[in-house]
């Protein structure tokens, strides 16, 4: 994947960290803020936004996909984005309008935009795939938050690559940060990651870098909502997030899908995936929900990615 514009390199900030969203296992619950956005319609969704209420109609165990489901033909639809409250991982064992384009499961061609980055398997250095990954989430978010919610928009602290298997590692609420992963830490309200993962990641193919960067953009993103937009199933909508902000960029010019991308993002979402389906609000699901909801955020947008949608 490729910018069509000269990289922005974000500031890695070294905040204070504390609650950590991660790749593998989600921990701690993040806050909205006092008037955390509603929908831009005015709407509210799920009520109050009680685990009841979200878990009514966002339960995964009531799926509607496996990894061998092959995504609508139509999956070009228009759509909007939204997001999860809290601190996430991208877990182990990782979303935004629909756009023309291949999902997960490589149920289509891939979305092309002529000027767009391109989501290519070797051309650039992780590094400069990491810069072109964050400033492609970035740019969706800051550019389509006013139609999908109230208030403004703000991007989270960019805390950026940390090494897990050092003896001396960034905190997140008292505790290091994990070892081969990616986080989103809402106290410090920043991304980090260990770069071992996202190196290891992009020898697979550099669109693992910009599903990690999306994914936990996405946790970023509940934890500017109120509850009541805010999935139960945190890491599954930070999956469908993600996928709304990747297809959605694709849409908007900003990123071009190459051959074997979908294929890529895929075979992240499977390597990432718990062994077992999703059960409670820290599981990440398993392969086939987890390129599910990708494929759902892929397909129906932002707005497809929230409760009662």
């Amino acid at each position: 994947m490729r910018s069509p514009r000269p990289i922005r390199t974000p500031a890695r900030l070294l905040a204070p960290l504390v609650l950590v969203l991660a790749l593998v296992a989600g921990c701690g619950g993040g806050d909205g803020g006092d008037d955390p956005p509603g929908r831009a319609d005015g709407s509210t969704t799920g009520g109050t936004g009680s685990t009841d209420d979200t878990a009514a109609a966002e339960d995964p165990s009531a799926g509607d996909g496996t990894a061998d489901d092959p995504a609508p033909e139509d999956a070009s639809t228009d759509g909007s984005e939204d997001g999860d409250t809290g601190d996430g991982e991208t877990g182990e064992g990782e979303a935004g309008d629909g756009g023309d384009g291949e999902t997960a499961d490589g149920s289509e061609d891939t979305a092309t935009g002529e000027d767009g980055a391109a989501a290519d398997g070797g051309a650039d250095t992780v590094e400069q795939d990491i810069d072109s990954a964050l400033q492609v989430t970035d740019d969706y978010w800051s550019t389509h938050w006013s139609e999908l919610f109230t208030g403004s928009y703000s991007a989270p602290r960019v805390l950026g690559a940390y090494d897990g298997a050092a003896a001396e590692v960034p905190t997140c609420g008292g505790s290091p940060l994990p070892d081969d992963n990616a986080v989103y830490c809402s106290d410090g309200d920043y991304v980090a990651w260990d770069m071992d993962l996202l190196r290891d990641g992009h020898r697979k193919g550099d669109a693992w870098v910009y599903l990690v960067i999306a994914h936990e953009w996405g946790h970023a993103v509940q934890n500017r909502l109120n509850a009541g937009l805010v999935s139960v199933a945190g890491e599954l909508q930070a999956d469908c997030l993600a996928g709304a902000v990747l297809f959605g960029a694709a849409r908007d010019g900003t990123l071009r899908f190459e051959e074997g991308d979908t294929e890529e993002l895929s075979a992240a979402l499977t390597e990432l995936a718990d062994a077992t389906p999703w059960t409670d609000t820290s599981d990440h699901g398993d392969a086939g929900q987890r390129i599910s909801f990708f494929n759902k955020g892929a397909q129906s947008g932002v707005r497809g990615c929230l409760p009662n949608s």
